[in-house]
């Protein structure tokens, strides 16, 4: 038995990882590599394996870096099946589908201005959609779904079962127990993302107290997150300052964040922290995924039920407006002052909130708030690390506005909330590897592992990218 390491090995996205035994084979996610233009490119190389030969897959959660390649998977051959929770399948079906939709429009931007006589852009080189709606569609009818803390056999010699990652709705921990043609059995726990415990909405990750190889998470491996009553303090604060004369931005993932936002400005607009005030969520998509999240009402914690309960009451205050038109999101980019808009996508890297960043950037009276991870390359990261000037929608922008950085929205656990989840496993990990993180956050995690969690005396190893390790 072993397992290579296709992905998310030493950086944040491209979460991909073959696990052979016994006589099957199948794969831990299969996600789309993010960031600039050339970690993209990395999506358009053949996989290095053969998706025909691939019995089954196990999804974690619906993020695009870990479900993104699924369509192109089926389009090269994969025809099994996919498994994964009953909530992370109606987020897929709304994050595949925009994903199309984004590639086959830049597709046709790019065809279309390469296309006109001495035009800049007809040298650049045009990237064709990894695949379509069509593909998702046919994708979407490999899935099926398993329900939190039921165990199922994909395989003979395979046994497995979901648990709450507390990340996003749906998101999971995957305990797989792999048995092979000796009949020994092995136990595999993947964490795919955690979320940081006492967050609001979503439950706390679950423990899980025994694994023979582990797959650790790390995206904030090397750092701790601002704890929550100061991050609202300061949002409350870049709120009230900036709205009387200006606009605030905040880049946000449709899924997750977003949910997340609208359940913080509506408790504080419950406890009279914010007069009243404008909100526009600019994203068709994260409009579905706010459905979706209300479908899934079952999932929350007890604190956000409540809330939500009594959220009708709170609109007259907090005006939350859905902007799903293009004419309207338009409009939007015209108000010059009074709007609070949460716009996808999180890493300011495509989508609307590229439009309200070219109009407000420029500007000393607006600030923007980053409230999630920016990947290495993106334009996020780019204003993270304070960048006084970038390029948008052809035109250079000087950046005037105030940029604030929120680490305590962060939906993945900090090296704190990491450890101490480890800490509930009875014994140590005969080995365990670091993945999904920068390789300064993962060389981080490991070692606190190794001293601070005394777990020196078993494997613990930051994989790179291709590597192949027996289980």
């Amino acid at each position: 038995m072993q397992i290579t390491f296709h992905g998310a090995a030493q950086q944040v996205t491209g979460s991909c990882f073959l696990v052979e035994a016994a006589d099957c084979r199948f794969l831990i996610d299969c996600g789309m590599v993010q960031g600039n233009r050339e970690a993209r490119e990395r999506n358009y190389e053949p996989f290095a394996f053969d998706p025909r030969r691939i019995d089954f897959v196990l999804l974690t959660h619906a993020h695009i870096d870990h479900s993104g390649m699924l369509p192109r998977l089926s389009v090269q051959g994969f025809s099994g099946p996919i498994f994964t929770t009953p909530a992370t399948l109606d987020l897929v079906d709304v994050l595949l589908k925009d994903s199309a939709h984004i590639q086959e429009t830049d597709f046709e931007r790019s065809t279309q201005r390469a296309s006109k006589p001495n035009g800049r852009h007809r040298h650049h080189k045009i990237m064709p959609p990894l695949y379509t709606l069509r593909d998702v569609n046919h994708c979407l009818r490999l899935f099926h779904t398993v329900d939190y803390d039921s165990e199922f056999s994909p395989h003979a010699s395979v046994k497995v079962r979901f648990r709450d990652a507390g990340h996003i709705l749906g998101s999971a921990i995957l305990e797989v127990w792999l048995t092979d043609l000796q009949g020994r059995t092995r136990k595999l726990v993947a964490s795919g993302d955690l979320g940081q415990p006492g967050r609001p909405i979503l439950r706390d990750p679950t423990p899980i107290d025994s694994a023979d190889v582990l797959l650790i998470e790390s995206t904030y491996g090397d750092r701790l997150h601002k704890d929550m009553p100061s991050t609202l303090d300061e949002l409350v604060e870049v709120v009230q300052r900036t709205v009387a004369k200006g606009n605030v931005v905040i880049p946000a993932f449709a899924v997750g964040r977003t949910q997340e936002l609208i359940y913080e400005f509506l408790k504080l607009s419950s406890q009279g922290r914010l007069g009243p005030l404008d909100i526009f969520i600019d994203s068709p998509m994260a409009i579905a995924a706010t459905e979706v999240t209300r479908k899934h009402f079952t999932l929350f914690d007890d604190e956000a039920r409540e809330l939500f309960a009594q959220a009708k009451q709170l609109t007259q205050q907090l005006r939350i407006h859905f902007v799903s038109d293009v004419q309207d999101s338009i409009k939007l980019t015209r108000v010059r002052s009074g709007a609070v808009i949460i716009s996808a996508s999180g890493m300011c890297d495509a989508g609307r909130v590229i439009h309200h960043l070219h109009q407000n950037l420029g500007r000393r009276e607006c600030a923007v708030v980053i409230a999630g991870f920016q990947a290495q390359g993106t334009l996020g990261r780019r204003l993270v690390d304070g960048e006084r000037h970038v390029r948008l929608l052809g035109d250079d922008i000087e950046v005037q506005a105030t940029v604030h950085t929120l680490g305590g929205f962060s939906a993945h656990a900090d090296q704190r909330a990491l450890l101490d989840w480890a800490r509930a496993f009875e014994r140590p990990p005969a080995k365990t590897y670091v993945i999904h993180g920068e390789a300064q956050a993962s060389q981080a995690l490991a070692s606190a592992l190794r001293q601070q969690q005394g777990w020196g005396t078993s494997e613990v190893v930051v994989p790179s990218h291709g590597t192949a390790y027996a289980l």
